[in-house]
């Protein structure tokens, strides 16, 4: 049966992926007392008197809110609200199944920055963490800006950091094959959206100097038309020689592509500029920028994708449930660059010397061993900075 057609027929069978579990048995006029009124009044005087009580008297400690306005979905583009909630479900079922926390979906109708912002901001007391997903750039940026600075809790911008986190994890594993650092390699990044960006600042934390971001009209330069306000911003640090040209310019020398962009765009030509033992990984989804069997014969060294059918997949999966359960498990008011970073050495650790190879620089999506070992990193060092309250 096409996969397609699977799928929807399971959604149907399903009638929605998630559900509310009571953890409090009512079974006699004892419990419901207990659990509802009139006891329950004094748990509430409690949190009255303590807020922080909340994350022991409450689920708040371990519930996370997937939060949307349906603008930017997969690849679907901004299809609203509520035909953005089979994704933010399938989220709950994947922070449920890889790391036991949960999590509640929900869609905002909403387009402009200020009432999404407001909403969550009202919403926020409900839950121990926001994972933002599916908001276009570059309203994303300043959506999660203005939320990080005005919440206590972590607020998460998945298609961002979870891409960049499970990157950085595969480029770590990748250099030590090629026997390259992160200070002396030339990456290109294709697409300069809300993931292309986020992963050219992680790289650039990890030491990066020479680093170029290119779009469908080119090399991100000053002469580039329309810059965002965020594109604008990546200048600083980026295209250092202010360079212009299309990707077959930008990957002249490159150790290093990276794709979050659209299918079949880097040619076997394009990859033969680039320097020798290069690293590319496609992620453009299903069809990735160029197929892994035509980079490795063009002589790409080590090639990974967005396909759960090819090996080295980049899959979020690999980041966020260990990145909340470790944030959530040390109430953290923040998910700051130095807990992601500790994250992508997480997962690229767990692949041993011995093991390391050009078809396995990246653990697999099912791996039961990431999410415990991402919550360990992420938990160390959200102590070791100083925004964990326990």
């Amino acid at each position: 049966m096409d996969v397609r057609k699977k799928a929807l027929d399971k959604h149907f069978e399903w009638n929605g992926k998630i559900e509310v579990i009571s953890r409090a048995k009512i079974t006699s006029r004892e419990d419901l007392a207990l659990a509802y009124t009139p006891g329950v009044a004094e748990a509430c005087l409690a949190i009255a008197g303590d807020p922080e009580k909340a994350y022991q008297l409450t689920r708040r400690n371990n519930l996370v809110g997937v939060i949307t306005n349906g603008t930017a979905v997969l690849g679907l583009g901004n299809i609203g609200p509520s035909a953005s909630m089979p994704v933010m479900e399938g989220k709950c079922v994947l922070f449920k199944e890889f790391a036991d926390v949960d999590a509640f979906p929900i869609c905002i109708e909403a387009l402009d920055v200020e009432t999404v912002v407001q909403t969550i901001e009202q919403l926020a007391n409900s839950f121990g963490g926001i994972n933002l997903e599916d908001i276009a750039a570059p309203e994303c940026f300043d959506i999660e800006r203005r939320l990080k600075a005005s919440l206590d809790i972590p607020v998460f911008h998945d298609d961002q950091h979870g891409t960049a986190i499970v990157v950085a994890a595969g480029l770590i594993n990748a250099l030590k094959l090629v026997h390259k650092s992160f200070s002396d390699i030339k990456v290109v990044v294709n697409g300069a959206g809300s993931a292309g960006i986020a992963i050219a600042k992680h790289l650039l934390s990890f030491g990066v100097q020479n680093l170029i971001l290119a779009d469908k009209k080119g090399i991100l330069s000053s002469a580039y038309p329309e810059l965002n306000s965020e594109q604008k911003k990546m200048l600083t640090a980026t295209n250092i020689e202010n360079q212009t040209g299309d990707l077959s310019t930008a990957l002249m020398n490159a150790d290093v592509f990276i794709g979050v962009s659209a299918p079949n765009i880097l040619t076997s030509e394009m990859v033969s500029k680039m320097a020798s033992d290069s690293i590319v990984f496609a992620m453009a989804n299903p069809t990735p920028e160029i197929m892994p069997d035509d980079a490795k014969a063009a002589g790409v060294a080590v090639i990974g994708t967005g396909r759960s059918d090819f090996p080295n997949q980049v899959n979020n999966v690999l980041a966020f449930p260990g990145v909340f359960k470790g944030a959530l498990s040390v109430r953290a008011r923040d998910i700051n660059d130095e807990m992601k970073m500790a994250a992508s050495h997480a997962i690229a650790d767990l692949i041993g010397a011995e093991e390391l190879a050009p078809d396995y620089i990246i653990p697999d999506a099912l791996d039961k061993r990431v999410a415990a070992a991402v919550c360990e990193a992420v938990k160390k060092t959200a102590v070791e900075t100083g925004v964990a309250r326990i």
